[in-house]
């Protein structure tokens, strides 16, 4: 181990990948006899997953529950950006390796997805009142690097859209409007991390397990704010959230958690937890939602 990172730092990865990729392209895909596909909010790590098989798995087992999407639009963390902006939608859209300081592995690392024109003409059509443009960037690792777990063939078309706002109420309104694509076959996720207090990570979160308690206080009060429905508290979180701002210093994290409520129904159906737990000490916790 080197620097903390293990000798072969993507080898659980590249593990799964030996027969993932096939049961994963062998699965049939989404038909309208299955009906809307849910929204997903994910908490979708670093390049430490790549060396995590049980955070592998959990993932993987997730992708293999829903049915498989005819198309992914993603909302990341990673790419705040106004008015909102498509990401390129051609065949084998490049990876934006947007960290530093890693071990060369993760750089060679590839997601060609297929051309996703149509996926970006879906959502264009949504908002035919707005100006949405396209961009040539591709994508981030909040949105390839989960990805990669849940649909290992890479032959679902993904397109990323930015985040044109932090409001909440304003994020919920957008799902709403992208919640009319899961009727088509087309998965809506919003991808952040359920907490992310960055500048108060330690050694001790990081190699020793240690939780602290900013961090497992704000896991537990958003669980409980979703088993009850209770949106009006997650609107507030900012001042009604334990162990804030620790958990959210910046909020780019936890906002599209409101791109998944809106365009699910929470006010019918409950948030179900598909993955949980922790690594360096953030919460993992991530739902699904009807």
């Amino acid at each position: 181990m080197t620097h903390g990172w293990p000798d072969d730092p993507t080898g659980a990865y590249r593990a799964y990948l030996l027969t993932a990729a096939a049961t994963s392209a062998s699965r049939s895909s989404w038909t309208s006899a299955d009906g809307p596909l849910p929204t997903l909010y994910l908490s979708h790590g670093a390049t430490q997953v790549y060396s995590d098989a049980a955070w592998i798995q959990q993932l993987a087992d997730w992708g293999k529950r829903l049915p498989k999407p005819l198309g992914i639009v993603i909302v990341s963390a990673h790419w705040e950006d106004a008015p909102m902006r498509l990401s390129n939608p051609t065949a084998g859209t490049p990876l934006l390796y947007d960290y530093g300081g890693m071990p060369a592995e993760f750089y060679r690392l590839q997601y060609a997805t297929p051309g996703a024109e149509w996926v970006a003409q879906a959502v264009r059509s949504l908002f035919s009142d707005q100006v949405v443009h396209e961009d040539r960037r591709g994508l981030d690792h909040g949105a390839f690097v989960p990805l990669m777990m849940m649909y290992p063939a890479a032959d679902v078309p993904v397109i990323q859209l930015s985040i044109p706002t932090q409001h909440p109420e304003s994020l919920i309104a957008l799902g709403r409007r992208l919640g009319e694509l899961r009727q088509n076959g087309i998965l809506v996720i919003g991808s952040g991390h359920m907490t992310h207090g960055l500048p108060f990570l330690t050694r001790e979160m990081m190699f020793e397990g240690h939780i602290p308690g900013w961090s497992s206080d704000f896991d537990a009060w958003a669980a409980d704010a979703l088993e009850r429905r209770a949106v009006d508290e997650l609107l507030d979180f900012r001042s009604r959230a334990p162990g804030m701002p620790y958990a959210h210093p910046t909020v780019d994290h936890f906002i599209p958690i409101f791109i998944a409520l809106g365009a699910g129904d929470i006010e019918k159906h409950p948030a179900i937890t598909r993955v949980e737990g922790y690594t360096a000490g953030f919460s993992k916790r991530s739902f699904e939602l009807a």
